[in-house]
């Protein structure tokens, strides 16, 4: 592999990752029309550890909370007398109770989604390229139909206030779709934020859950490819795999600050005016 195609894989990881898009999809995509052969999944995985910093960088403070409240938790102290009290804008980790009720929403999305993740692992391999703009077309579908019932829901409940945390039944939901979404053209991000919106959480709180619960998904991903690091070194180089990563992180904080924007301003449904003729021209000229 190339500088240049460890580049362009890194920035579409990057893009793709975060923006409701599909980053596999897209990879598979430009492999197959840039003639490359199947990219070693370690260094896909390397790519996903840069979108990883991304996420723990723009998250830092609610996940540094999150670790405070789970170390306070394990060890049976109560929270101290100047923690923050809850506000709309605290999110997932407003209080002592909202984070732990964060903390095992995530643990419980996580086992969802790693079973699932189990299954589709062994069918992904036979899937052909016309199955990733069949789940261009069905993301787009859940971004559109997920965002008309959110504004349908805050139209009617404009009077009450937030529903504030995630519950256990929401979490479960939410990793099925995160575990849906390791089929290749299914966006992960979409499908965790779709089926947050669907189950009645607020855009932000959406938005903010989908990435903290995919760190343990890409956390596991890497520690199980950890064995093949020495054959991707000698099958690509580590210095397009360290160029690649670096590129995925800086498009992917990017990407990230843009796509947590328009969740807020309920603009995410946009995203389907792509995926839509995007899916519909794949399938008819790519095979």
């Amino acid at each position: 592999m190339t500088i240049i195609q460890s580049i362009v894989l890194g920035l579409l990881q990057g893009l793709t990752e975060f923006l409701p898009v599909s980053s596999s999809g897209h990879l598979d995509i430009v492999q197959k029309l840039l003639g490359l052969s199947a990219v070693p999944l370690l260094f896909d995985v390397f790519l996903h550890v840069g979108t990883l910093c991304a996420v723990i960088l723009f998250f830092r403070e609610k996940i540094w909370t999150l670790l405070k409240v789970f170390g306070r938790w394990i060890a049976h102290r109560s929270a101290p007398s100047n923690t923050v009290t809850a506000a709309v804008d605290d999110g997932l980790t407003g209080t002592e109770e909202l984070g732990r009720k964060t903390i095992v929403a995530v643990i419980f999305a996580t086992l969802v989604t790693g079973c699932l993740g189990i299954v589709s692992s062994k069918l992904i391999p036979a899937l052909s390229i016309k199955f990733v703009f069949c789940g261009f077309l069905f993301t787009a579908v859940l971004l559109i139909v997920s965002s008309m019932v959110e504004k349908k829901r805050t139209a009617r409940a404009a009077s009450s206030g937030p529903v504030r945390g995630i519950s256990v039944p929401q979490s479960l939901f939410i990793g099925l779709f995160q575990g849906i979404g390791t089929l290749p053209g299914v966006s992960r991000s979409g499908s965790t934020i779709a089926a947050a919106l669907f189950s009645g959480v607020g855009r932000s709180d959406s938005g903010e859950f989908s990435f903290i619960v995919s760190i343990p998904a890409i956390l596991g991903a890497f520690i199980l490819e950890l064995k093949d690091a020495g054959t991707v070194g000698v099958s690509i180089g580590f210095l397009p795999v360290i160029i690649g990563c670096c590129t995925a992180f800086a498009s992917g904080y990017f990407a990230l600050a843009l796509l947590m924007k328009l969740i807020r301003r309920g603009k995410l449904e946009y995203f389907a005016f792509y995926l839509i003729p995007a899916g519909i021209l794949g399938l008819l000229f790519i095979s």
